[in-house]
């Protein structure tokens, strides 16, 4: 008889569970313990994950560094367009609020671009896609398939966001409600309780889980390359359209 086919590679289970603890150690440090270390430790950890799946077997295709050029054709179109609506959204008076995010209203002008240019790409961006979109990705859809490494990093790249979730909660009230699904309120804003904190947080984690699906997609298409652009994008930009936003007049 003949079989099925050659079976997949099969990926260890202590490679995998060793690349979960990398990231779950590596987000409470950068969220808790040492967030303006989190360039360093992001850098540390996404060494330690590119080894864990190097030698486990993945090649570097695996691992998403492919398609280069392709990728940041596909990933510079989308922060065009990231930009384009949190021009319009500053613009519109309704969706004026969301953009008011405390974290970078409070921080000097320096902070921001230490925010902007290095801890949202090198802190952030750089873990989470080589974490998630990268080392895991690659584990999980090597032994699994693609469509199992999509439902499996997604998923606990919505869960990574619980942590800042809480933060979001009492940095920006208005989107949070949004998140919680809730109309925000006008005036000034109230701290969150910890039901509407709880709420905010499964919102966060729908709806970055939901998120990581998308940059999965993009990953197939462009490499890492793609999502990379995209989320840097998406979180640089907060920083400059919080800071251009204009304030609510008083009420």
């Amino acid at each position: 008889m003949k079989g099925n086919g050659p079976a997949r590679p099969r990926t260890a289970p202590a490679t995998l569970a060793g690349a979960v603890a990398v990231l779950a150690a590596a987000n409470v440090i950068n969220n808790r313990l040492a967030p303006r270390l989190a360039p360093l430790t992001s850098a540390a950890a996404t060494g330690a994950l590119v080894a864990l799946a190097r030698g486990d077997g993945l090649s570097w295709s695996e691992l998403g560094l492919r398609d280069g050029p392709r990728g940041l054709r596909i990933g510079g179109a989308l922060a065009a367009a990231v930009a384009a609506a949190y021009g319009a959204g500053i613009a519109i008076p309704a969706t004026r609020r969301f953009f008011r995010d405390e974290r970078a209203l409070s921080l000097s002008r320096a902070r921001v671009l230490e925010e902007a240019l290095l801890q949202v790409p090198v802190g952030t961006v750089l873990l989470e896609e080589a974490g998630f979109r990268g080392a895991l990705y690659g584990l999980l859809a090597r032994s699994h398939g693609e469509a199992a490494a999509t439902v499996v990093s997604s998923a606990l790249f919505g869960l990574w966001h619980v942590l800042p979730a809480i933060d979001m909660a009492a940095a920006n009230p208005a989107l949070s409600a949004l998140a919680a699904g809730e109309a925000p309120e006008d005036g000034p804003p109230a701290g969150p309780s910890p039901a509407e904190t709880a709420r905010v947080v499964a919102g966060s984690v729908l709806s970055t889980g939901l998120a990581g699906v998308l940059f999965c997609v993009l990953r197939r298409h462009g490499g890492l390359a793609a999502p990379a652009l995209l989320h840097t994008a998406t979180n640089s930009l907060g920083y400059l359209f919080a800071r251009l936003a204009p304030a609510e007049p008083p009420a």
